[in-house]
């Protein structure tokens, strides 16, 4: 997906454009994940077991999120701290913002 910036009218990609598929690839994975840990609470399992699974699907969006985070670096914040100014200021507080909400 692309975002038409509101200056130009012109469509502006994200940094993750190059690493979709395999984006896509983990996302699936985290999902059928999840799918098994549902199928396990209905199914009984133990309770330990089901803890391991849902560690396993954490950790899978986990990656997802650090890709995606240092895609917006490399490509994002860094287009925006060479413009410089408040663009920069901006993605700068952005990234840290998300930064935070990954590690809470």
């Amino acid at each position: 997906m692309s975002d038409v910036t509101a200056e130009t009218g012109e469509h502006q990609t994200h940094g993750y454009i190059g690493q979709k598929d395999d984006l896509l690839k983990r996302l699936r994975r985290a999902e059928g994940q999840v799918r098994g840990v549902h199928r396990m609470v209905e199914e009984d399992v133990y309770c330990i077991d089901i803890l391991t699974q849902v560690s396993a699907a954490t950790k899978a969006l986990e990656r997802v999120a650090l890709a995606l985070l240092d895609d917006h670096l490399r490509h994002c914040v860094s287009d925006a701290a060479a413009e410089g100014g408040a663009v920069a200021a901006e993605k700068l507080a952005e990234a840290s913002a998300a930064i935070a909400r990954l590690v809470r």
